[in-house]
């Protein structure tokens, strides 16, 4: 046996692919057009919050993106512009639930934030456990260190006031936590 042949045996097998990195992420390839529609309207988000762009400027630049085509753009289109439109109504709802000024609030976290109380609001066709775990995963990946675990807090408390009946259908039924 060669010693090219004696180190290939040597190594260990090859890892399966499960459809996440090693941080706990998903894979691109494991994401869905609505997944990634979210991924593109958090940057998007992001770019307002912080570049003050205006919106078309943005939703411009992030539609020239690499791998947007894979996004559903109905989707993106409806988050970036309801988010901005609304970004004021969607601060009253979140501010109560704060710990802190919105001013601390990290970009990131807050664009996750418009995102999920966007679609809690009005986008009845995704179920309130899809959107707050989508919203974790989108702070997990994005955000800061511990930044999921206060967006999972905060959609948390605001979920049962803006779609109560699902929430409470799902607590009953032990789908949710208590």
């Amino acid at each position: 046996m060669t010693d090219e042949h004696k180190s290939a045996a040597a190594r260990p097998p090859r890892q399966v692919r499960t459809g996440a990195t090693s941080t706990g992420a998903r894979k691109a390839a494991s994401k869905s057009a609505r997944s990634r529609s979210r991924e593109f309207a958090l940057q998007a988000l992001y770019q307002h919050l912080v570049g003050r762009n205006e919106a078309q400027d943005i939703d411009d630049f992030t539609r020239d993106l690499a791998g947007f085509h894979k996004a559903d753009a109905l989707h993106y289109n409806l988050l970036i512009r309801g988010c901005i439109r609304d970004g004021a109504a969607l601060d009253a709802l979140i501010l109560p639930l704060l710990d802190r000024k919105l001013a601390e609030i990290s970009p990131v976290e807050r664009s996750v934030m418009w995102i999920g109380t966007y679609e809690f609001l009005h986008c009845p066709d995704v179920p309130w456990r899809v959107v707050l775990n989508e919203c974790i995963e989108l702070a997990r990946e994005f955000g800061g260190t511990d930044g999921h675990k206060y967006v999972n807090a905060v959609l948390n408390r605001l979920a049962p006031s803006l779609r109560g009946a699902e929430v409470e259908v799902d607590r009953t039924s032990g789908k949710a936590r208590p």
